[in-house]
């Protein structure tokens, strides 16, 4: 697959999306292939500019010759569309460049987190060939998380009046993000927000990478050629297998959905598992000794629809 079709690649990443027949021998051939390209992800509130500032970040990594993948996440509904067709939009720079490529993916009701296909699409694109694939999500509760696990390097993007940048810190964002962006900087109320965002850096502890702080102005491009520096600065500083790591924790957390997902299946298919379902209900059971009971039930008696 790696530098082939467009097309191959797009009937591929909807076979992963859809989980169709051919998932499974797309996934085997592409796993040989990860572990190259370097994963940014890139999260933050409704408003604060994500699209524009990955459109930026796109010109700046093609003004170096690197190519560019970018799957958006959706957080609507799968039938709403609503967020794909404004990606796109935001992003149409670069719809003619064959060194970009931009796909969205929705979350599927994974309350705010990414979806299974998300990671199966960062792998595709990897095994693709592309040089870097950022990965936009709406940074609410479990997305966070996600991105963090999935990328090499996350950005955490804010801006003055978006999701309220000391709430944010609060909420344990500092744990989350390898580089802080500060969009929208052009505003009055950006030089509180960016002193609340450097106090925080500075009250944590000293380490091998300290989180920077890159005003932004996005639309006009302004700071994304330091932001772009500074990815690159946590990329080079990254234990060299970092990627491969990376890409085995992907596999991992695929196969442990997978995995939740067949268990499921089972447990709401067979009538063997009622009894345990009734025993939770009537209190005889506690639900994590049932669950354990339902892994062994599927273990001893596979079952054959």
């Amino acid at each position: 697959m790696a530098g082939g079709d467009r097309r191959v690649l797009a009937s591929a990443i909807s076979a992963v999306e859809n989980d169709s027949d051919d998932a499974s021998a797309v996934l085997a051939a592409v796993y040989r292939r990860t572990g190259n390209a370097h994963v940014v992800g890139l999260t933050g509130a409704p408003g604060v500019g994500k699209s524009t500032l990955v459109n930026a970040l796109i010109g700046e990594y093609r003004k170096t010759g690197q190519t560019v993948a970018v799957v958006a996440v959706d957080p609507s509904s799968p039938l709403g569309g609503g967020a794909i067709l404004g990606d796109r939009i935001r992003m149409s720079d670069h719809a003619l460049d064959a060194g970009v490529y931009v796909r969205s993916v929705a979350s599927r009701g994974h309350l705010g987190g990414l979806s299974r296909a998300t990671a199966r699409v960062v792998d595709i694109l990897d095994s693709f060939g592309f040089d870097v694939v950022i990965v936009e999500t709406v940074g609410t509760g479990q997305a966070e998380i996600d991105i963090m696990h999935l990328a090499q390097t996350t950005v955490v993007v804010s801006a003055p009046g978006f999701g309220n940048v000391v709430q944010a810190i609060k909420a344990g964002i500092l744990e989350i993000a390898d580089i802080f962006v500060l969009n929208k900087a052009d505003t009055s109320a950006a030089v509180a927000a960016e002193r609340h965002l450097h106090e925080a850096v500075r009250a944590r502890p000293e380490g091998n990478w300290r989180q920077p702080i890159i005003p932004t102005v996005a639309i006009d491009n302004v700071g994304v050629p330091e932001l772009l520096e500074k990815i690159r600065e946590h990329s080079a500083q990254l234990d060299p297998n970092e990627r491969s790591r990376a890409a085995t924790a992907r596999a991992r957390q695929q196969l442990a959905a997978a995995a939740a997902e067949l268990a499921s299946d089972q447990v709401n298919r067979r009538s063997d598992f009622e009894h345990l379902a009734e025993e939770v209900l009537s209190g005889q059971m506690g639900l994590s000794d049932a669950a354990v009971a339902a892994l062994e039930l599927i273990s001893t008696r596979p079952y054959n629809p």
